[in-house]
């Protein structure tokens, strides 16, 4: 099992995700989120959430409301989260471009994140851009989890080589 790293220092305005629970917790997010792709803004929010977990950036979960009509369609695959539940993938459309299963949602969540019923969550970067806060958001490293590293968050973050074990 790795070690557990040092945390990287926080400056003004900043949270070290080494801070955040396991397990994870939800807290609302008022900031304005933007995704773009094929050159559209496909989903524009002011009310999100954001799954906080020990070592990972921020996941947004964004009310499907938001995205555009046809912005999100039913894909193969699942998968499951020890604590948000059974997990389903949608295939994100936009300016004519389309990104298989690149986001996802729980249609059951379970009790404590029953919040996220009727919320998606997506990959930022195979999309054009994700803003928050109008800043340009970066994907957690590894591609296989769903954080958005903005400039409010310090790291390290899960998903670089080796932190497999942290």
């Amino acid at each position: 099992m790795a070690l557990r790293p040092r945390p990287d220092p926080t400056g003004p305005g900043q949270e070290s995700v080494w801070d955040y629970p396991r397990p994870p917790a939800l807290r609302t997010c008022s900031l304005p989120i933007e995704v773009i792709l094929g050159g559209e803004v496909i989903c524009r929010t002011s009310h999100s959430w954001q799954v906080l977990e020990t070592s990972h950036p921020p996941t947004y979960y964004l009310p499907r409301s938001a995205f555009v009509p046809g912005a999100l369609r039913p894909a193969e695959g699942r998968s499951f989260c020890e604590w948000k539940g059974a997990a389903r993938y949608l295939d994100v459309h936009g300016g004519g471009r389309t990104v298989p299963s690149a986001a996802w949602y729980y249609p059951a969540p379970t009790d404590p994140f029953a919040a996220l019923l009727d919320h998606v969550a997506l990959y930022a970067g195979p999309m054009d851009a994700c803003l928050v806060g109008g800043e340009r958001v970066t994907p957690q490293p590894g591609g296989f989890y769903g954080g958005w590293i903005t400039s409010a968050v310090a790291g390290p973050f899960k998903g670089v080589p080796g932190s497999m074990g942290w």
